[in-house]
This record gives structure tokens, sequence and C-alpha cells, in this order.
């Protein structure tokens, strides 16, 4: 029988099995290689993009604070113009407030009544004083009733005192002052 030798052609077919298999191992380990400096490159320039974007937004955010705080300024100006503006209406309102006060309050007083003090709080008027009687104690209660810039008057106290060597009556009593439109006003409200 004849023998033949397949050592060196199974040798060949192997060696050759084993450089195809280094090649594609090769292969494989470039095609991974890439994929992952693809997949890098990817991630790093969405990366870029989105730093880019958080920037740009960073730089948007504080323009808008810058402007809020301006905003915030103005509003902060407008409401202290807003009050001193009240404050002048206000005043322009009850600037003849006084005088109508003091001149009805000297219409009002009857004969024999003395004031001590005068105090106004808000629109509460606290009057003190001396009469001879009790009576006029009365007749000015009633005089502060009728009158159309005065209402809801309340005695407070009355009692007996001596003023430089007279007996008299010494009284407080509060009042309250009714807003009244100046005939100012009204003739405006009238030419309108």
């Amino acid at each position: 029988m004849i023998r033949i030798n397949l050592l060196p052609h199974r040798e060949l077919a192997r060696a050759a099995r084993r450089r195809q298999f280094n090649v594609l191992l090769g292969l494989a380990v470039a095609a991974g290689v890439v994929v992952v400096l693809l997949g890098h490159s990817y991630i790093a320039a969405n990366q870029s993009t989105q730093d880019a974007r958080n920037a740009f937004l960073d730089q948007e955010i504080a323009k808008l604070d810058i402007q809020i705080s301006e905003i915030k300024k103005i509003r902060e100006q407008t409401q202290a113009l807003l009050a001193r503006k009240q404050v002048v209406e206000t005043l322009q309102s009850n600037r003849t407030e006084v005088v109508h006060l003091f001149d009805q309050m000297i219409r009002l007083l009857p004969e024999g009544l003395y004031l001590k003090s005068f105090a106004q709080a808000g629109n509460v008027v606290t009057l003190s004083g001396y009469t001879q009687s009790s009576a006029r104690v009365s007749t000015l209660m009633r005089n502060l009733e009728n009158s159309p810039w005065f209402d809801s008057v309340s005695l407070i106290e009355i009692k007996a005192a001596t003023v430089n060597n007279l007996r008299a009556n010494e009284f407080v009593l509060t009042v309250k002052q009714t807003p009244q439109q100046t005939t100012d006003t009204q003739d405006k409200g009238d030419k309108a």
C-alpha cells in the first residue's frame, strides 16, 4: 500500500487558517477601533454642541437677569412716584379742610365756652376746655351735630374745676370731621 505524507498539506492548511484568522482578527480590531473613534467623535461633537447651547443660554439668562433687575428698579420708582402722587393729591384735596375746621369751630363755639386744647388724629378731633355751665357744652355738641363738617360727637368727660379762682366746668369731647367737597371741586364738576 502506498503511503502518502499529508503532514505538510495539513500544516499548510493550518497556517492558511491561522493567517486568515489573524487577518479577520485584525480587521475586527480595526473595525472596533473605528467604531469606538466614530462614537467618541460623535459624542464629543454632541457634547461641544450642547456646551455651546448651554453657554448661549447662560449669556441670555444673564441678560434677562439684568433686565429683571432693571424692571424691579423701574417698578420701585413707579411705586415711589405713585405714592408721591397720592400724597400730593391728598394734600391738594385736604388743603382747605383746616381752614374750614377752624372757621366752623369759631362759628359753633357758644359764648362763655373756652378751648384749652384742640387735637386732631386722622379725622377725629378732640376738644378740651372750660365753660361756665354744662348747658353750654350741650349747645356746642348740638351745634357740632348740626354742622355738615362734623358728626359723631361724643362727650368723654365733664368735671368741676377752678380757673383763676372762679368755679368752672372742664370738659373733653371728641367729634369726627367729615370730608366735604369744596366749591372749587364742585365748580369743576359742574363745568365738565
